[in-house]
C-alpha cells in the first residue's frame, strides 16, 4: 500500500512540473512574438507625373494631392518662357487688366506678352483670322490722335523694301477701292516689318490678298502686307524693323509680282502716304497725326455698286472683276446654287 501511495506521489510531482515548464515555455513564446522585428510591406507605386508636391515660402508640409492635382492645372504651372510670366485667357482678350499677368495664351500653342494688348484701348481684340475685327466707325471719330512712329535709340523704322517703285497708290481703282499702296518686286525679294511688332495674322486668301501677313505695332498702327510667295513668321512671333516676314511674289489677285502694303488704324484702311514719303523712302516724321477726315473715302466704298450681267457672264468671272466670293454674291442678290443669271439682270456685287 505504501508503494502505491509512494508511486500516485511521484507522478504528481512530475505532472506538477510538467505543466510549469509547458507555462514558461508559453511564456517565452509570447515575449519572443513581442519582440520580433518584422519587415515592413512595401508598396511600390508608378510615379506620378501630373501631381507633384510644391512648398511656398512659408509652410514647409506637402499641400495634398488632390490641391496639387488642381495647382498643375492652373497657369503658373504650364511651360514657361523663362524670360517672361505667363497666364491664360481665351481668344476674347477684352478683359485684360494693364497689371494681368506679363503673357497671354491666345490659344493652346501661343503665349503673346500681354502688352499687346495694353498698349492701346482697341489692342484689347485680338483676332488672328479677320483684318478688321474691331468694329470701329472711324468716320465718327471726335477726336484728333497724334502716335508716335518709333521711339529711338530703343526703336526702329524700315522701307518694307530695300527699292520702292509704286505701281499703283491708295484710292478708288475701277471697280473697286484700293487700301493699299503697290510696289514692284521681284518675287523672292525679302518684305520687311516697318516697324517693331507681333504677327497678328498669316493666312492665304486665294481670291485677294494671296498669301499676307499683318503686323500689329507698339505705335497703334497695323501694317499688311499682300501676295507674298513665301510666309516666313508665324501668329505670335515678335519682329524687330526691318526683319524678314516672308518674300515676295504674286499670289491671289494679282496680275504680276509686287508687294501690296497696307497702313492701318483702328482697323481701318490710311492712306501709305499719310505715314511715308516713298519717294524719298523715308517717313513722313516721328509722328503721325489722324483724324476722321482720314477716312472720309469709306463713305464711298460702302456705296452699293451693282453690275448689268451681259452674254458670257458667270458668277466666277464677275467675282474676280470685282474682288468677291461666289458665296458673297450669292448672299448679296438671295441666289439659290441652282439659280441661273440672266442678260441684263442686275447684279449686286458691293
Amino acid at each position: 500500500m505504501k508503494q502505491i501511495g509512494l508511486v500516485i506521489l511521484i507522478l504528481f510531482i512530475n505532472l506538477l512540473g510538467w505543466h510549469e515548464a509547458e507555462a514558461q515555455r508559453r511564456k517565452k513564446g509570447v515575449l519572443r512574438d513581442i519582440l520580433r522585428v518584422r519587415e515592413p510591406e512595401m508598396n511600390i507605386a508608378k510615379p506620378d507625373t501630373v501631381a507633384f508636391e510644391m512648398f511656398d515660402s512659408v509652410s514647409t508640409a506637402p499641400a495634398p494631392k488632390s490641391e496639387i492635382k488642381q495647382q498643375t492645372q492652373s497657369p503658373e504651372f504650364q511651360p514657361k518662357d523663362l524670360k517672361k510670366e505667363l497666364s491664360l485667357v481665351a481668344e476674347d482678350t477684352t478683359g485684360i487688366e494693364a497689371d494681368s499677368a506679363s503673357l497671354v495664351e491666345i490659344s493652346e500653342q501661343i503665349m503673346i506678352n500681354k502688352e499687346w494688348f495694353t498698349l492701346h484701348e482697341y489692342y484689347a481684340v485680338w483676332d488672328s483670322r479677320n483684318i478688321n475685327p474691331y468694329n470701329i466707325d472711324a468716320r465718327k471719330f471726335k477726336d484728333t490722335v497724334s502716335l508716335v512712329l518709333y521711339v529711338p535709340p530703343g526703336e526702329n523704322w524700315s522701307p518694307p523694301l530695300e527699292n520702292i517703285r509704286i505701281t499703283s497708290n491708295f484710292g478708288y481703282r475701277s471697280p473697286r477701292w484700293h487700301y493699299g499702296t503697290d510696289i514692284g518686286l521681284n518675287t523672292g525679294d525679302s518684305v520687311r516689318s516697318v516697324f517693331d511688332g507681333i504677327v497678328r495674322i498669316r493666312k492665304n486668301d486665294p481670291s485677294g490678298y494671296g498669301l499676307y501677313i499683318v503686323v500689329r505695332h507698339k505705335n497703334g498702327l497695323e501694317t499688311l502686307y499682300g501676295h507674298l510667295s513665301k510666309q516666313i513668321l508665324d501668329v505670335g512671333d515678335e519682329v524687330k524693323a526691318g526683319q524678314v516676314l516672308g518674300l515676295g511674289g504674286s499670289t491671289g489677285r494679282s496680275s504680276g509680282p509686287h508687294l501690296h502694303f497696307e497702313t492701318r488704324y483702328m482697323g481701318s484702311a490710311l492712306n501709305p502716304s499719310d505715314v511715308y514719303n516713298f519717294s524719298e523712302n523715308t517717313l513722313k516724321g516721328e509722328t503721325v497725326t489722324i483724324s476722321s477726315a482720314n477716312f472720309s473715302y469709306l463713305a464711298e466704298t460702302q456705296k452699293v455698286v451693282y453690275h448689268r450681267v451681259r452674254s458670257g457672264d458667270t458668277l466666277s468671272r464677275i467675282s474676280v472683276k470685282y474682288g468677291v466670293s461666289v458665296s458673297q454674291l450669292r448672299r448679296m442678290n438671295k441666289m439659290g446654287k441652282s439659280s441661273m443669271l440672266r442678260v441684263g439682270q442686275r447684279l449686286r456685287v458691293h
